[in-house]
């Protein structure tokens, strides 16, 4: 077996035994929740001080972007009155 083949194999080796590993814990490949009977679910939430801290960011964060969606709607809306006011002229 050449170098090339030789890592090849190597390589899908360690991607199977990763597969069977993650099979055999339960976890999903693509959200890192563990599965049960075959559905995702919730690993429990961490209550240490950086994920509260975290949490309240996303928190302030959510509702900074609904102000800043409410304004953009309000503007659109007075734009556009204001293109239908001058068409009335």
């Amino acid at each position: 077996m050449s170098s090339g083949q030789l890592t090849a194999v190597l390589i899908v080796g360690m991607v199977m035994f990763t597969i069977v590993v993650r099979a055999i814990y339960g976890v999903s490949r693509h959200s890192g929740r563990r599965l049960r009977h075959g559905r995702d679910e919730e690993l429990p939430p961490r209550n240490d001080g950086e994920t509260v801290r975290l949490r309240e960011e996303v928190k302030m964060l959510k509702e900074r972007l609904a102000v800043i969606e409410r304004i953009t709607v309000e503007k659109e809306n007075s734009l556009a009155r204001e293109i239908e006011q001058l068409r009335d002229r």
